[in-house]
């Protein structure tokens, strides 16, 4: 179907349509669902956008690119305050260590706050801080056959192969 075949609505809307929407210091995509867009977002998850998308009285299905300034301008208003509306079992940054609030951080925030977290523990010489030194697993997950880095463990049998061909090339070679 060529551009002169379409409805001339369909082009319009194909026009009117934002293809970023920038909330903090994140581009969200325009072509997505307001759901789906707000998930790509660090610290929003799926129950989160649902809550924001029902607070702003938007359906969450709705292309987030065409929807209307004052809608958009909404939406940011309520991520930025999300902190402030949402349960704290919603939190995702509970008692924080030095103000011992409870916070929900979004963006880079969330990163930051994520590595002075992991930093401390590391200072502190804490049981998490000294697996995250080492590079190991931290929540308690099995090490025993997993998360290997190292090399191979075990028997390499193609090295041994190996070995043992130039081990009889140097053997012909003496004989001769």
């Amino acid at each position: 179907m060529s551009a002169e075949d379409q409805d001339p609505d369909e082009a319009e809307d194909e026009e009117d349509i934002r293809y970023f929407v920038r909330i903090g210091q994140t581009d969200l995509d325009g072509t997505k669902s307001v759901e789906r867009s707000l998930t790509d977002m660090n610290g929003i998850g799926h129950r989160a956008a649902r809550i924001i998308a029902e607070e702003a009285g938007i359906d969450r299905r709705a292309v987030f690119g065409k929807l209307d300034e004052e809608d958009i301008d909404e939406i940011v208003a309520l991520v930025e305050g999300f902190a402030e509306e949402a349960p704290e079992w919603l939190s995702n940054h509970r008692n924080d260590f030095f103000a011992g609030e409870t916070t929900h951080e979004t963006g880079n925030d969330l990163d930051l706050t994520r590595r002075q977290d992991i930093n401390r523990m590391k200072m502190i010489d804490s049981y998490k801080g000294s697996r995250h030194k080492r590079g190991q697993k931290v929540r308690g997950q099995r090490t025993k056959s997993t998360g290997r880095s190292e090399g191979t463990i075990g028997v390499n049998v193609e090295a041994i192969k190996e070995e043992q061909a130039e081990e009889a090339a140097a053997e012909e070679g003496d004989e001769e």
